[in-house]
Parts: structure tokens; sequence; C-alpha cells
């Protein structure tokens, strides 16, 4: 009797196992030569592409799992990013998106100009030059601990904001590209007049799913998810975390015409207010890390490295624009904000690479004939040499910090020049600023030590980056000023000198230390309260005198412990009782 071999497609299996064994060989290679991993993980995606030799991987299936990763690492950081966290970011957050936006796509349109090209072709080149890579930002975000800091809620917030324009372009752009000098889309009315139609329609559908989640989402799924947990089963709790976040996902694009980056950040925003969001978070990390190496590789299969000999010169031109034009635009807009050096140098250091909305954008301009193959071709070697480029912009942060404030009197200026915030009131007391507590930092932790300080009746100053929540804490009588407590005016403006105790409950370890630095010369004896992140920061503040350092799992794990040698104590007291009495 002769067997029969069933036939069946590795594809999958072939592009999962080259992609990520190529990657992690790579990326293993690449910190070993002090480069980040991701460089490694973009040449992985070359070596595996259509434009070098030897094996290609199916790149639409690549592009699909990398859309699965983009979507749960969206996810993930919905279930750390409240709407509360959005709103309090959001005056500054919103304009500077849509100016740096329109600055951006300016220059690339210009450039584009000087080429010969047409203007429709100049737009849509601009736009793919204007929106930076949620992915990317996110990976350095985290790299660095700065997911929950201000800095990172505001660049973050930025970012979900040219989301939410580049999804407004890719529905009107159809319709407009007649009139631009492409040809009419599969999607397109066909008439200019449809435009405010199309907008209002548009916004209608995101307006729609934001108010589900928020009405609807925010209540349903949390409970769902507290159904799931006391089943006691880990698979059923990790399964429904996945299908949450790829089902609404799916659904948003489908039904309301959200992204699927979007949909993920609000599936995750609406788990979050459940008390399961931390394990929530948890499961679903391997997972997205795993993913979002491939969204890398998928970058790095879509680049054709000829275009670095064919048009040296424009690619240099492109990566300008992404690296500098944005760049110097936002910190531009950040400090006219009057916000900070170091939070205007962290979103510029933000924007300063482009991702999965310009490769999207890029191959609409092309379907629609807006863009030839060789701009697409530009738009893609900036954005892998602007994601290779990026984690050196961020360790660049610190040292044109330091420049900066010794070489420009003008910078310091526009940050704090008749700034209402940055001085406490007149009116204070000397007897109110003597023996006080400085708090530096108030987001969740921050918050929570000041109601202990405010039930206690225990006098505090807050300095806190977030101008919105000084502006809140003034009207509650709080005395808060605005500005980076690793600044010494900053710092003398709370007047640290004569502080009984310096707190600091910002999750931004790069400053800690220069914070530390600057109370000790003003005030010598006083004692320190740290938060930390990571044991070497930990290992680091300890050997300073006068430091008491707090961790999140330690501080945690002791508290447990102390509770449960109380009680054991308790126990034997009463056996011990009882053995007494008979």
């Amino acid at each position: 009797m002769e067997s029969t071999t069933v036939p069946h497609d590795l594809t999958l299996i072939t592009t999962l196992a080259s992609a990520l064994g190529l990657a992690l060989v790579l990326g293993f290679l690449a910190t070993r030569l002090k480069l980040p991993a991701l460089v490694g993980y973009l040449l992985a995606g070359i070596l595996i592409g259509p434009a070098t030799p030897g094996f290609v991987a199916d790149l639409e299936l690549s592009r699909q799992l990398a859309e699965i990763g983009v979507i749960l690492l969206m996810f993930g950081v919905g279930l750390h990013f409240s709407i509360e966290d959005l709103l309090s970011v959001r005056r500054i957050a919103v304009p500077g998106a849509l100016a740096q936006i329109t600055v951006a796509t300016a220059l690339g349109l210009g450039v584009a100009q000087w080429w010969g090209w047409s203007f429709g072709s100049g737009l849509v080149f601009g736009l793919t030059l204007s929106v930076a890579s949620t992915v990317v930002l996110l990976r350095a975000l985290e790299d660095r601990g700065l997911v929950d800091s201000i800095n990172g809620h505001i660049a973050v917030g930025w970012l979900i904001v040219e989301d939410l324009a580049m999804v407004l372009v890719l529905v009107l752009l159809p319709a407009l590209a007649g009139a631009l000098g492409g040809t009419a889309g599969v999607f397109s009315p066909g008439s200019e007049r449809s435009i405010p139609l199309q907008l209002a329609i548009t916004l209608g559908q995101v307006g729609a799913f934001i108010a589900l989640m928020l009405l609807v989402g925010r209540r349903l799924f949390p409970w769902l998810l507290l159904q799931i947990a006391r089943t006691r089963s880990r698979e059923l709790f990790t399964l429904f975390v996945i299908a949450v976040a790829l089902g609404i996902a799916y659904g948003s694009t489908r039904l309301f015409g959200v992204s699927l980056a979007l949909g993920a950040f609000f599936a995750g925003m609406v788990l979050r207010g459940s008390s399961l969001s931390f394990r929530a978070a948890e499961e679903s990390l391997p997972l997205r890390d795993a993913f979002a190496v491939l969204f890398f590789v998928s970058v790095g299969m879509l680049f054709d490295p000829t275009v670095l000999l064919r048009e040296p010169d424009r690619v240099l031109i492109v990566l300008a624009i992404i690296l500098v034009g944005k760049s110097v635009a936002a910190f531009a807009i950040v400090l006219a904000f009057r916000y900070p050096i170091n939070t205007a140098l962290t979103v510029s250091a933000a924007l300063a690479q482009i991702g999965e909305f310009s490769f999207i954008l890029a191959t609409l301009g092309l379907s629609l004939g807006l863009l030839t193959p060789e701009a697409q071709s530009l738009v893609l070697a900036g954005a892998l040499l602007s994601i290779a480029i990026n984690p050196l912009v961020f360790h660049a942060i610190e040292p044109v910090h330091a420049w900066i404030r010794r070489r420009s009197q003008l910078a310091r200026a526009l940050e704090r020049s008749e700034d209402p915030l940055a001085e406490l009131p007149v009116t204070i007391t000397p007897e109110q600023l003597t023996g006080h507590t400085v708090l530096v930092g108030y987001g969740r932790v921050g918050r929570r030590i000041a109601d202990g300080l405010v039930e206690q009746r225990s006098p505090f100053v807050v300095a806190e980056l977030n101008r919105e929540a000084v502006e809140r804490l003034r009207e509650r009588g709080v005395l808060a000023i605005s500005g980076d407590a690793s600044e010494p005016a900053v710092m003398v403006q709370t007047h640290v000198a004569r502080a009984r105790l310096l707190v600091i409950a910002a999750p931004d370890a790069l400053r800690v230390r220069r914070m530390l630095e600057i109370a000790r010369q003003l005030n010598p004896l006083i004692e320190a309260v740290v938060r930390c992140h990571t044991d070497e920061e930990a290992a680091l503040l300890r050997n300073t005198q006068g430091v008491a350092v707090f961790m999140g799992e330690q501080e945690l794990a002791s508290s447990m412990t102390r509770h449960l040698l109380h009680r054991l104590a308790q126990v034997e007291e009463r056996i011990q009782g009882h053995a007494n009495l008979r």
C-alpha cells in the first residue's frame, strides 16, 4: 500500500525561523560591538529581503507579523498610560504635534519642489517624513525607564496626536489624489466637494470609537478579565488578554476606520481600569518583544541598499530633515510652551526617526500615482537610517543638555523668562518655607506622598515638569513650581536650603544624581528619599550618605514580609496564651 504525503506550506514557519534566528545572531553581534540591538534586527531584514541575493522571506507575511508586534506593543503602552495621563499633556501634545507636522511637511515639500517634483508628490513626501514611529519611541523610553515620566507622557501623547492626524490623511488622500496630480483611489467619491463630508465621517468614526471605549469598554473588559481570572487558568487569562488586544485593534479598523495601533492603544487603556492590569502587561510581554523584533526585520526587508549608492545626496537631505529639521522644530515648540530644556531634548530625540505610518503613507502615495518608486526608496532609507541612529540621539541628550546649560543663556531665558509658574508666590511666608519637604515629581507615586503630607499637615513644596499639574496644585493652595529640578535655579526656588527632607519621586534616573548634588550644595545636611527602578541605580545611590532608596518590587516584598512576621508573632502569642491558660 502506497503512502501519501500531505503537502503543506511552510512559509510561515520559514519566515519566522529565518527572521527571528538571524535577528538573534546579528542583534547579539551588534550589542558586542556596542551598537543598539535593533541595528542587528534591521540588518537581518536586509539580508533576507528581496534586495539582497540568497534566501528571500515572504515580505507580505512579514508585514502582517510586524503589524501584530505594533498591536501588542501599543496595547502594552495603553496598559500603563491612562486617559488622565493623555489629557494631562494635551495642551502641549496637540498644538505641538500639529505644528511639528506642518514644519516637517513644509521642509519635505520644499526639498521635493527643488528636485523638480510636483506639488502633490512633494506634499505626500513631506507628510511621510513628519510622523515618527511609536514602536521605536516606546522601545527607547522603555530602555531608559522613561515611559512613566512626564517627558515620556508628552512624547507618547505627541505621537498619538500624530497618529490621529495620519489617520485623517490616509482617509482624505484618495479623495484629494486627482486634484494633487495623481489618480483617484478606489475609495474616492471622485469629487473635491466630498472632502468636507469625508472629514466629517472620519471624525465621527474616530469619535464614536473613542466614546465606545471610554463609556462601555472601560466597564465591560475589566469585568470580563476578572471573570476569566476567577477560573484560575493561566492559559485562559493570557488568551483573553491577547484576544482583547488583537480583537479591538481589528474591530477598530474594520468598523471605525481607526488604525490598528490606535485601536490596540485604547484596548490597553480600557483594561488599565482593572486591578489585574499589571498581570495582563506581564503576560503579554514575551509576545510583545518577539513581534517587535519582527517589525524591525520587516523594515529591513523593504530597504533597497542600492539607493545609498544611486542617490547619496538625496538620502542625506532626507536624513537631515528627519534628524535635524523635525528635532529643531520640536525643541523650539516645547521651549515656547515654557517646558524645561530636558523635556525639549527628550521630545526632539523621540521625533528624530520615522516608521510604520511613513511606510503606509508612502505605499498609498505610490498606488495613487503621487509618489514614484524612487521617492518610496528615499523614505525607506530615511526610516532605516534614522531608526538605527535614534538610540545614539537619546544617548546624546545629557551631553547636549549640559552643553546648552553652560553655553546658551537664550535657551535658559526662553524656558523661565517671566514665567509665573517658575517661582513661588511672593505672599508665601518664611515659616511656610522652613523645615518643609521638597517633593520632586507629582506622578502616581508623588501624588500619594503629597496626600500623606497633607493628611499630616506637614508643609511641602512640589517641583514638577508638567505645567498643567502645577496649575492644578496651585488652585488647591499647594505650593508648587514648574521646572526641571536638576536645574539649580529650580531647586533654589523650592527653598531646599531651609528644607528638612528631599523626596525624589520622579522616574527619571538620569537626573536624580544631579538633583542630589545641587541639593547638597545648598543644604549639606538635608536627608533624601529617592525612588529607583533598577538594582544598578539603587546600588549607586545607597552608597551616598543620608539617602534612603526605595524600589517598587523590593518595598512590596519588604512590606509583605513585615506583615507576615507581624501576623506570625500574633499567632504565636495567642498559642502561648492558650498554653498558659491550661
